[in-house]
């Protein structure tokens, strides 16, 4: 409720239009697990929440441009500071419930507890997770991913919107959330206690 205040009418993320689930045949929606994930395609992208498959489709250029910046930023001070967390980019798997219901692909993710981090998935939550906004799935990341995130534990969840070139945090471990942040804008990275700074400023030309 707090964040649709913060978005007009018709800027706002969009509850009310679902992203397609992919309709596989054997099953119901809500009755597949890790073996039919593992069993798709290898060049098609799923995700598997609570038992339902989405279909993701391929990011756009300027998606990518963004995430790729903001990776770099991240890994960049991590390195500079010989930190112990691990940031990724996707693709990579997160076993998010350490169940065989649910896989999920973030954007960027930061993992600081290295027994998570195993060769095929990081298994439980990141401490660090961001997603990128799409058309075909902000309605995903603005309320399902943000609830499955703050229920696993995530202590901080970004959701970078190019086209109103808006950044909404979520610092779970805080009593004030979300705060939203412009694209003129740098970021302090809360689990790094502000050290760790995104010059949003930093980002690539946006073409939407």
């Amino acid at each position: 409720m707090a964040l649709e205040k913060l978005f007009t009418e018709e800027n706002k993320c969009d509850f009310l239009v679902r992203e397609e689930a992919l309709n596989y045949p054997a099953k119901k929606q809500g009755e597949y697990t890790l073996k039919d994930y593992y069993a798709s395609p290898d060049d098609h992208r799923i995700e598997l929440i609570d038992g339902i498959i989405y279909d993701m489709s391929a990011p756009t250029l300027t998606h990518q441009a963004v995430t790729g910046e903001i990776y770099r930023q991240i890994a960049n001070f991590i390195f500079d500071h010989n930190g112990q967390c691990k940031p990724f980019v996707s693709p990579v798997d997160v076993q998010l419930d350490c169940d065989d219901r649910t896989m999920v692909q973030p954007d960027i993710i930061i993992v600081c507890d290295r027994d998570k981090i195993t060769d095929r998935c990081v298994m439980g939550a990141p401490d660090f997770v961001l997603e990128v906004l799409s058309p075909a799935t902000r309605s995903k990341d603005c309320v399902k991913k943000l609830d499955k995130y703050m229920g696993a534990g995530v202590r901080e969840y970004w959701l970078v919107d190019i086209k109103q070139q808006k950044v909404i945090v979520y610092q779970f471990e805080s009593e004030i959330y979300p705060i939203i942040y412009g694209w003129d804008q740098t970021i302090p990275v809360s689990i790094y206690e502000g050290k760790l700074i995104i010059d949003m400023r930093m980002m690539p030309e946006v073409t939407v």
